[in-house]
């Protein structure tokens, strides 16, 4: 017997095989996560992706010539990520948790603000009763106390088949709760629970990352952008990822590698047949490959552009601006009691009080870049120093990471670079409003002299990650259950994971219970190919 013969399936070339199992489109972190569990399961997996490297918007990059600073350049902080998809797949990831929760000055009086310290719930108390709204700290407590048992309740469902809705309120076992945060718009639970207006835009931000929305709006949009935010691993608590981001996109892939799948970075896919045929791109040559099963981990109206009648359905937009800034020191705040290792610490909520965050949206809806713009800032390196160079981080260097709320979609008129300069003009003037000195005189410099600044918008995003419109979350979030009486007459259906073509299947952000760095739309899109046989 020929050595080629001798060998398993998952060890012979690709030209060597005349099928494949599986081909997952998109080497993200989710794709790689569906990858990696089939092929520890046996099955011959290829994964295509058109970046010349894995890891989609879960990446740690350099964006500063000869600058000594790795950035997570698009996601930044981790929640959703289970313990579970960790320890199935052996990664070494490691994640640190912040200092503080957050701090948020008053936008009528930056000199003061609300600091929300949860190793220190004496700090936060104090805090409330220093902005004049000593009356609501009780229910805030009460709030989160129940977006706590929220989250013990339904985050272990998310890597298991979908509950309907009946079963998961009964599994939360607490229909005022349910009602309070399901059943009805966020924007009313808030105002009932909490009086103070900066009070209650801390806690209405959560609702409102990456979507543009109306807190009182009966379309829940805010109210299922709040839960994904509150749940994670039972806490809702969000941590940093020691390394960056690019460390848990690395584990993966090596995990996947390791269990088998090929993976294949420079191709682009350019169409797919129902029949599981996938045409792509790959040094300079057009290329395919036949497989039982196609995963997506493309969003859904990208998938409907390459296999029509999956995910038929209008295209959609995303509502934030990031910028990443390497600064000299961090800048002082305008509030001499709160140093700006706390203020840093955790997130920075500038210009993100209730009435302000609906102003924001109002001005967004009409095509206008809100002004103030709503925005929330955090420093890496203040948890986890080693994302720089021993020089940079003996040298007090910082970077920090600005993510700009009620964004409106850029008018095509506009020249990209234009939009571009325009946000970041306004999300450095909103920070500008709560901060002691100016943080662009705070900026470092590259190898060419230029100041170390970078802005993505949702075009950038659309243009270099493939996500349509620039939604960081591919497209609206899902309930994470079943509406009671919908089918579940198959595994894609039962798992979230399910299109228009039963051979093609959803294994990204898109996913019902995709969305953030979580793992979880691969996790369940292999569990519904291994329990489809």
């Amino acid at each position: 017997m020929s050595s080629s013969a001798q060998r398993s399936p998952a060890q012979r070339s690709p030209a060597q095989r005349p099928t494949w199992d599986l081909v997952v489109v998109g080497g993200g972190h989710n794709g790689l996560t569906a990858a990696a569990y089939l092929a520890r399961a046996g099955r011959r997996v290829l994964v295509l992706e058109r970046a010349g490297h894995v890891g989609g918007a879960a990446v740690s990059e350099a964006p500063f010539p000869g600058v000594a600073a790795r950035l997570s350049r698009y996601s930044y902080l981790v929640s959703l990520l289970p313990r579970q998809i960790v320890d199935d797949l052996g990664l070494d990831v490691r994640l640190a948790r912040r200092s503080v929760s957050s701090y948020t000055p008053d936008p009528a009086d930056p000199a003061r603000g609300l600091l929300v310290d949860d190793p220190d719930p004496d700090v936060t108390r104090r805090s409330f009763a220093r902005i004049g709204a000593a009356g609501d700290h009780a229910g805030w407590t009460a709030l989160y106390a129940g977006t706590g048992r929220l989250a013990r309740a339904v985050f272990p469902t998310l890597t298991g088949p979908l509950p309907t809705r009946t079963e998961l309120r009964e599994q939360v076992g607490d229909d005022a709760l349910w009602a309070a945060l399901v059943e009805r718009p966020l924007g009313e639970t808030i105002t009932a629970r909490v009086r103070d207006d900066l009070v209650r835009g801390v806690v209405a931000t959560d609702g409102l990352i990456g979507t543009l929305a109306r807190l009182d709006d009966p379309s829940s949009a805010a109210n299922r952008c709040f839960l994904y935010h509150v749940i994670g691993n039972g806490t809702g608590r969000w941590d940093v990822p020691i390394g960056g981001m690019g460390t848990i996109t690395d584990a993966l892939a090596q995990a996947a590698r390791r269990f088998g799948a090929h993976i294949v970075t420079g191709a682009e896919v350019t169409a797919i047949d129902p029949d599981g045929r996938v045409a792509y791109t790959h040094d300079g040559a057009e290329r395919s490959a036949r497989a039982s099963r196609v995963l997506a981990g493309v969003a859904p109206w990208m998938l409907e552009q390459l296999c029509p009648g999956t995910c038929p359905g209008p295209k959609p937009a995303g509502a934030q601006v990031k910028v990443n800034l390497l600064l000299r020191r961090l800048p002082g705040l305008l509030d001499p009691a709160v140093s700006p290792a706390a203020a840093f610490g955790g997130t920075l909520h500038v210009n993100e009080g209730y009435t302000r965050l609906d102003q924001a949206y109002l001005a967004a809806r009409n095509g206008d870049v809100p002004d103030p713009l709503p925005c929330e800032a955090y420093c890496h390196s203040l948890t986890d120093p080693t994302i720089l160079s021993p020089e940079l981080a003996a040298a007090g260097a910082h970077t920090l990471t600005v993510f700009g709320l009620q964004v409106p979609a850029a008018d095509p008129a506009q020249h990209p670079d234009v939009w571009r300069d325009r946000l970041e003009r306004a999300v450095l003037a909103s920070l500008r409003s709560v901060l002691a000195e100016p943080v662009e005189d705070l900026l470092l410099t590259d190898a060419t002299g230029r100041p170390c600044i970078e802005t993505r918008t949702t075009l950038d995003l659309e243009r270099t990650l493939g996500m349509p419109g620039g939604h960081i979350f591919h497209g609206d979030l899902a309930w994470p259950f079943l509406d009671d009486g919908a089918p579940r007459d198959t595994p894609a259906r039962r798992w979230g994971v399910a299109t228009g073509h039963p051979r093609v299947l959803l294994c990204g952000a898109g996913a019902v219970r995709g969305g953030g760095v979580s793992g979880i739309g691969g996790q369940n899109a292999a569990m519904a190919v291994l329990a489809d046989g």
